[in-house]
């Protein structure tokens, strides 16, 4: 597999490519994270977040010793930690490698894929299986939702200055399904839902909500998006504690969905109604 350190010029999203059905981990296509914020001329590894990113597979299938297919959904953790994050289509056209490929045990599969990603995100990566009668249920996020608001909208790219916070100390989750950006590289939106959950002076929540919006015409990935409205809202709120957790919708069969926080801890794989 590639390690890339700049750029998507040789990245299969966004170009014609072959439909491989025998196994390759060749195709895994890396990026580093640390790119964008280092056109900031900011280190990555100062940030003042733990994560992970949570993404659910629907088309997983192989061949069984006999030649009989396997169908599976997988759930795969990607530690914010590791150095990589993998381009979406290179991770569809890997798991679609496995279509035609015969293992001897579901044991195996897990395995194969646990190693082949950890190596491409240089990063432990944590791979679940699931039988398809076995799926999560669907639940809402809990807390407010700022869908309602009657606020006015002028900003289409990141409006930072759209935050604010004072008064009170609170305890509270605030949540939207009104966020989109668009892929960096095909234009195509990316929709999600997004819950901010923090400890501190409250938040100005019409601003909130106008900040979120302003993602609309953003071209950026999943991962870099919800880290950047952490660090937005981290600088400008000054929050004690703060959660930023993004659900993505599915695209190609694969959902992102990147989870970062302040606090060391782990997120719950919710499965949203959109989702």
């Amino acid at each position: 597999m590639k390690k890339v350190e700049s750029g998507l010029e040789h990245a299969p999203l966004g170009a014609d490519t072959e439909y491989v059905n025998q196994y390759d981990a060749s195709l895994l296509y890396p990026i580093a994270r640390h790119l964008n914020w280092q056109a900031q001329g900011i280190e990555r590894n100062t940030l003042p977040f733990f994560g992970v990113d949570i993404w659910n597979a629907y088309e997983i299938s192989w061949l069984n010793a006999k030649g009989k297919p396997v169908v599976r959904l997988a759930e795969f953790r990607i530690p914010a930690t590791s150095s990589h994050i993998i381009e979406s289509k290179s991770f569809k056209l890997y798991l679609n490698s496995f279509n035609l490929t015969r293992f001897e045990s579901e044991a195996d599969v897990v395995a194969r894929m646990a190693d082949d990603l950890s190596a491409a995100a240089e990063g432990q990566v944590e791979v679940i299986f699931s039988h398809p009668d076995t799926t999560a249920a669907i639940e809402p996020f809990h807390g407010e939702c700022l869908d309602e608001l009657d606020v006015e909208i002028s900003d289409y790219s990141p409006a930072p200055e759209r935050l604010s916070s004072a008064g009170k100390e609170v305890s509270e989750t605030l949540y939207s399904h009104l966020l989109k950006s668009n892929c960096p590289v095909t234009g195509q939106p990316d929709w999600a839902s997004i819950a901010i959950e923090y400890k501190g002076p409250a938040i100005d929540q019409a601003g909130l909500l106008q900040y979120l919006i302003s993602y609309r015409e953003h071209g950026d990935f999943h991962e870099q998006c919800v880290e950047s409205i952490f660090m937005d809202i981290w600088n400008r709120c000054k929050p004690a504690e703060l959660t930023v957790y993004a659900r993505y919708l599915r695209r190609g069969g694969l959902d992102i969905n990147p989870y970062r926080s302040s606090v060391q801890q782990q997120p719950d794989n919710l499965r949203l109604s959109r989702q």
